[in-house]
């Protein structure tokens, strides 16, 4: 019988190695749109023949900071009293959180807390009673006020003086109760008007950092200051105002390109003067 040969192996080399899988990674999700909670269309006030705010539109974004600037008589003020309900436009349409400020400016109001330009606290009582007045008019019940009262004093810093009249305090001070108040019901928008005027250094890093918190929590601020520096170091945010018109609105990184913001402000603004012809002031008298 014949012997029977086994078949040779095909040498290792000359193997067909299998196909490597390709790896397909999924497609990155686009991020969710983020709730416009403040939306300004067309927006106008004259003062006899001034025009004061010449048609300003802004969408804001929940979670923002943003910051308005502009020099003094932008029209900042009067922008941001149309918007919380101070002042009545001429034209446009203001919606916080779905609402129209003008249409329902009850239910509007409920979800705002403002810091107006100028202060109107009612000074005769103290600083406990002026939380409790704000909690009580937003619905809160005594033990909530009191509660936010004691967490709100002890943030900003002025617990002991809490049972003190407002009228014997600083502007500095006035300034951070006036912000308590704004505060005390948990408002989804803060607008804040010159927040940072007559308060000190320390108590201005507080305040920022209390805001910074409220915004990562889903809060939005809208800021106005005439402090180039101030907005550029605290907002995310920014439009810039001259002559009641934006001239460029964005992010911080957007609005500025490169510059400070202060240098894109001139930029944008111009009416930077010469002090030329004034040489008189380098012969001092005796």
């Amino acid at each position: 019988m014949a012997a029977r040969t086994t078949p040779a192996r095909r040498p290792a080399a000359t193997r067909k190695a299998p196909a490597a899988a390709k790896l397909v990674e999924p497609p990155t999700p686009a991020p969710a749109p983020r709730e416009t909670v403040l939306k300004i269309e067309g927006l106008v006030k004259r003062f006899g023949d001034t025009i004061a705010v010449a048609g300003i539109d802004l969408a804001i974004e929940a979670g923002s900071f943003y910051g308005i600037v502009g020099p003094n008589g932008a029209g900042k003020t009067t922008t941001l009293s149309m918007v919380t309900g101070l002042l009545r436009p001429d034209a446009g349409r203001v919606v916080v959180h779905g609402i129209d400020v003008w249409a329902d400016p009850v239910v509007a109001k409920r979800n705002m807390g403002v810091l107006p330009d100028r202060l109107r606290l009612f000074d005769r009582l103290t600083g406990a009673q002026l939380l409790y007045y704000s909690g009580a008019l937003r619905g809160l019940d005594d033990a909530t006020v009191a509660a936010r009262s004691a967490d709100l004093a002890s943030a900003f810093g002025f617990e002991d003086a809490l049972n003190r009249l407002v009228t014997d305090y600083s502007a500095g001070m006035s300034k951070k109760i006036a912000l308590a108040a704004a505060m005390i019901h948990s408002p989804r928008l803060l607008v804040l008007d010159e927040p940072f005027e007559s308060v000190d250094p320390v108590s201005a890093a507080n305040v920022t950092q209390i805001l910074h918190r409220y915004v990562e929590s889903g809060g939005t601020v809208v800021v106005s200051s005439h402090s180039m520096d101030l907005i550029q170091r605290i907002c995310d945010h920014v439009a810039v105002v001259v002559h009641g018109a934006i001239l460029d609105s964005g992010t911080m990184t957007e609005v500025r390109r490169g510059k400070t913001l202060e240098e894109r402000f001139v930029e944008l603004a111009g009416g930077r003067t010469s002090a030329e012809g004034m040489e008189w002031l380098s012969s001092f008298s005796d």
